[in-house]
């Protein structure tokens, strides 16, 4: 892909080159293999006629080359041209040169507030509400000095009472109040441990260390980019502090069909107020929002539809922007701030960049054999998982995430039934409109509103719902479609651009596996989805709901993000978007909830664990994270994985005794 010399200009050879030397060992041989059949002069044969390979084309002629593999019919150089194009385009719009090019602002706590929707809103200080009323002594020039919030053993102990193996929603929630029970508690994190000002609010250098894979995780045929923390903390970490209750229906999907029980509205109730009080949840205050989140409440208020303010996980917030990328405020109540800290006081050990590879039952003549599990350590300089250590444990809780837990339980030959299958993403796309006044996606509180009028579409309850995401230019120039001239004019266009998400409750289709998770080579996964035809359409109606947004705020024409853009400029245009395809790489879909892979049940054929969170056949091997939801929820899933790891904790507590 080239780029002409201007405002823009970069050597982004050297930058990918770069960035191909720090990928794990996996992505790099795949990438590679990409790049050079892309580039091959029998691919270009093939593709033109001419031999003349891709590099050595001219700017035009290598945008329509790149153009005929991204709406290829062979889905193979589809998956090749995608990796090419968001490879590029990433690199390329993390340097300071792009940055300058479309008005990126860059890092709040290196200078002021640039929009009034960035830092301390005015007005009187509250703690019922998450937001600063005043400056945050961490927030703005001087840089602050580096917080210890939490401290990881260098050491990984032989033996433990309970070994927890993940640390994000579900596994800090279980050792903060399995520690606080008396039980001795480990904590292992395959992840780094980034806290303070080592979050840095960089989008690049951020996005490889603090996601899962250096954020290149993604389904096999690069068809779903799959967001997923990846350092301590987990999601809890990276994710935009939304605080959702799960939704009655939902709750009575999983008694009716998969035999949930103990989990009623009524009964979660208590659950969802104790969460929400500990996490300090509060309501976003109206004068807080960003204008690109006003596009949901304006809009819905316009076209008579549900929408909210939303409540997060937050205090003292200064609207920097940067929750995806780690919150160096100390603002963010997830696992760094409240869970970690409080297992940790309570007596449990952190170990950070600790990968398990598998676990051995270890007969002894009882009922529930002993775990003998072996972790990975990461090597600090080459920043590979290297040496093996091995530790014992009575009871294993597996909170590795939906890609994680299924990959430890199958290379441990304890998978079967459901473990790796019904993968659940919550597949999500965007519309977006250039307005006549600034946006500014990057800055303010990412996501402070929802629109959930559709979330029950369907009489099952199943349908979607609108969002707003935050937009720095890395992701946002890989999320955004088109091709060569066109991608860049909407790029230069992004102080301007709003953008609006839909979020599908997969799972419509019921029992259909859309999804699965299997090993790859050493450590690595295989992840497959397909949308089913009836999220296919909840996909296309949640278009169509986002571009009516738009249009009642004033827009004149909304993108989809479909390979060539779609450009719907009124009513006459949705019959094109519900016949349009949504083949894998057709449309960017991306996710950022992933679930299922080992979901209560009471059939052990079709489920991972039994409604207590025991693996089926295992006693004492517990799953604690978002794989054990039975269905897509309809919502963010941060709280859910919270409260339901309560319940699950309690059940654990009144089975098992702490040494």
């Amino acid at each position: 892909m080239a780029f002409e010399p201007g405002p823009f200009a970069v050597n982004v050879t050297d930058v990918v080159a770069r960035r191909l030397g720090r990928m794990p060992a996996l992505y790099e041989s795949d990438f590679l293999l990409g790049l050079s059949i892309f580039g091959s002069r029998l691919a270009a044969l093939l593709t033109t006629g001419s031999p003349t390979p891709f590099h050595r084309r001219d700017t035009a002629a290598q945008d329509a080359f790149l153009d005929r593999w991204l709406t290829s019919r062979i889905a193979a150089l589809r998956t090749i041209a995608q990796s090419v194009r968001r490879l590029v385009l990433f690199c390329y719009y993390s340097t300071p040169e792009a940055h300058a090019g479309v008005g990126y602002h860059g890092p709040l706590h290196d200078r002021t507030p640039a929009v009034p929707w960035e830092g301390a809103a005015p007005g009187t200080p509250s703690d019922d509400e998450p937001i600063a009323r005043v400056a945050n002594p961490l927030a703005g020039p001087p840089a602050a000095a580096l917080h210890r919030l939490i401290a990881p053993a260098d050491t990984l102990p032989t033996s433990t009472d309970v070994l927890i193996v993940g640390s994000g929603a579900g596994g800090s929630v279980a050792a903060a109040r399995l520690a606080e029970a008396g039980y001795q508690v480990t904590i292992l994190e395959e992840g780094p441990l980034v806290q303070g000002d080592a979050f840095d609010e960089q989008e690049a250098t951020s996005t490889e260390r603090l996601y899962a894979d250096q954020g290149l995780r993604a389904s096999r045929d690069q068809a779903i980019a799959l967001f997923q923390g990846g350092a301590v903390g987990g999601g809890t970490t990276v994710n935009w502090l939304i605080m959702l209750r799960t939704p009655d229906h939902v709750l009575n999907e999983w008694a009716a069909r998969h035999g949930v029980t103990g989990m009623s509205s009524a009964e979660m109730r208590p659950v969802f107020e104790q969460i929400e009080r500990e996490v300090h949840a509060r309501v976003v205050p109206d004068d807080a929002h960003s204008p690109n989140n006003r596009l949901v409440l304006d809009g819905a208020a316009k076209l008579g539809w549900r929408a909210h303010s939303a409540t997060i996980n937050a205090k003292g917030c200064v609207r920097s922007g940067f929750c995806g990328v780690g919150c160096r405020y100390d603002a963010k109540q997830g696992a760094l701030m409240v869970w970690l800290p409080r297992a940790l006081a309570a007596g449990a050990t952190l170990v950070a960049d600790a990968a398990v590879e598998k676990l051995e039952l270890v007969a002894d003549g009882t009922a529930m054999p002993r775990k003998r599990v072996t972790v990975r350590r990461r090597d600090p300089l080459t920043g590979r998982f290297t040496s093996t250590q091995i530790i014992d444990a009575r009871l294993v809780i597996l909170a590795a995430g939906a890609i994680g837990t299924p990959l430890i339980l199958q290379r441990s030959r304890l998978g079967g039934g459901g473990v790796g299958k019904y993968l659940r993403l919550h597949p999500t796309t965007a519309v977006s409109a250039c307005y006549d006044r600034e946006m500014y996606g990057a800055g303010g509180i990412p996501l402070s509103s929802i629109c959930d009028e559709f979330s029950q579409s369907d009489p099952n309850g199943y349908g979607f719902w609108l969002e707003n995401p935050p937009m720095h230019p890395a992701l946002a120039s890989v999320a955004l479609p088109g091709n060569g001239a066109e991608h860049r004019g909407i790029m230069e266009s992004f102080r301007r651009i709003g953008t609006i998400i839909a979020l599908t409750r997969d799972g419509a289709d019921r029992d259909l596996s859309n999804g699965s998770v299997t090993p790859r080579g050493d450590m690595g996964s295989d992840i497959r989805y397909a949308l089913g035809p009836a999220d296919a359409t909840h996909v296309a109606e949640g278009i169509i709901a986002a571009a009516r947004l738009h249009f009642a705020n004033g827009a004149t024409e909304a993108l989809t993000l479909h390979t060539h853009p779609m450009r719907i400029r009124g009513e006459s245009d949705f019959a094109k978007v519900r016949s349009a395809s949504m083949a894998a790489n057709d449309i960017s879909i991306f996710s950022a909830h992933v679930n299922g892979t080992a979901r209560m049940g009471t059939n052990a054929d079709t489920s991972g664990v039994n409604p207590d969170g025991e693996r089926h056949g295992t006693p004492g091997l517990y799953v604690f994270d978002g794989s054990f939801l039975p269905t897509a929820l309809g919502v963010n899933p941060q709280e859910t994985i919270m409260a339901v790891t309560s319940v699950l904790v309690e059940r654990f507590t009144s089975r098992f005794r702490p040494s």
